[in-house]
């Protein structure tokens, strides 16, 4: 039995459980800066421990903040037993914006127990990458990005990441075993589905038929000209330019000086342009031609997709516009219900309370604005008094 990096204080349940199986969990509790290392490479921000501008608990909700705007940050930690996920693995964390990110990055990457901390930046070869990626309006996912084969495969659904200013709670679930995965947020399914299928691990089964030829007479337009269709007789008589009719001669228009004047040329609204005969459909057409398709001689299915034996490492390698992301409540193991377990005293009883302070911290700042332009107002007034006077 293994022991855990460390547990959020007052989580007596949650450590109890985590000490009797081979997992990782990280609350940011204690001497947090001992366990993990900044790396050596770039300019890099700043990381300090907050519960944040509004919490439920001041303990509780403390987690790794980034502090410093439009910088990059690469921190990393060992566990201090390997977690093996070659039948389930199970990755999860809490993220909080509550600056209201703009650009920046929310993820955590799970990486093989033999890298070097102290050089971990964003080319370091990582199992898993998972977590919420947010970038203006058109970029709001998460990412669930898995290592295969030197490889980093995107995930081919999307998810829409929260982007609120309240923590978030993200769960990866891979049944290696079964070859399938389970996304949660906030303890809710997202998504789930078969690994082969959701992510290009594989050659395609099937692939187009290289001999196959489209026939001489194959027929691929699908509009031909209507034959019947014949050109009005006083097409060609409108002309493309006429005179501008709401023109008028200049009052200082000299015609011995300027010559005699006309009308600028403006387009003529009854020119139709180029006659051509209408389209219709064309009765002999077969459709777009494709290629027969055939199996896949490249393609070899395989039971050991996104299968990570060695887990022994967690960072964040991020870039952020403006700061103030919290990661906290960081696990990773083999049991759904062991995170679930954490989830309840360091993120779900919590969830009621955070929001309930965030609103009045947001009710509050509401009143002081209108105070301060009640004020401005009686200000302005008594200057227009005086003025008047």
């Amino acid at each position: 039995m293994s022991p855990v990096a460390a547990c959020a204080s007052g989580v007596a349940m949650a450590a109890a459980i985590v000490a009797a199986s081979a997992s990782y969990f990280e609350g940011f509790s204690g001497d947090w800066e001992s366990r993990w290392v900044q790396s050596k490479k770039g300019d890099i921000g700043k990381w300090v421990v907050r519960p944040g501008k509004f919490f439920a608990d001041a303990e509780l909700n403390k987690g790794i903040s980034t502090s410093q705007d439009a910088k990059f940050y690469h921190i990393a930690s060992k566990f201090p037993t390997v977690v093996d996920g070659s039948k389930k693995l199970v990755v999860q964390l809490t993220v909080k914006h509550e600056q209201g990110i703009d650009c920046g990055g929310g993820y955590v990457k799970i990486m093989k127990s033999g890298v070097k901390l102290e050089d971990f930046d964003g080319n370091t070869d990582y199992n898993v990458m998972f977590g919420p990626d947010i970038c203006g309006p058109p970029k709001k996912m998460i990412h669930i990005i898995f290592n295969h084969e030197g490889k980093n495969l995107l995930w081919k659904k999307e998810e829409r990441a929260p982007d609120d200013t309240l923590t978030h709670q993200y769960t990866l679930v891979v049944d290696a075993a079964a070859q399938t995965y389970e996304l949660y947020v906030d303890n809710e399914k997202k998504a789930s589905g078969n690994l082969e299928d959701d992510w290009d691990f594989l050659p395609p089964k099937e692939i187009d038929d290289p001999s196959d030829k489209k026939p001489a007479d194959w027929v691929d337009a699908a509009e031909i000209d209507d034959e019947t269709d014949t050109k009005p007789a006083n097409w060609d008589s409108i002309p493309a330019q006429i005179k501008d009719p709401d023109a008028e001669k200049p009052e200082d228009w000299d015609e011995e000086e300027d010559g005699a004047w006309e009308a600028p040329m403006v387009p003529n609204p009854e020119f139709k342009g180029e006659w051509k005969p209408k389209r219709i459909p064309n009765p002999a057409y077969k459709g777009v031609w494709k290629p027969a398709r055939i199996a896949n001689p490249e393609y070899k299915p395989s039971k050991t997709l996104a299968t990570y034996a060695d887990n022994g490492a967690a960072g964040f390698d991020l870039w952020q516009v403006k700061s103030g992301t919290i990661f906290d409540n960081l696990y990773v193991g083999n049991s759904l219900e062991e995170a679930q377990a954490h989830a309840k005293t360091t993120f779900t009883d919590l969830q009621e309370g955070e929001k309930a302070a965030r609103d009045k911290q947001d009710e509050e700042a509401r009143k002081a604005s209108e105070a301060a332009a009640a004020a401005s107002n009686t200000d302005a007034e008594a200057e227009d008094d005086e003025d008047e006077l």
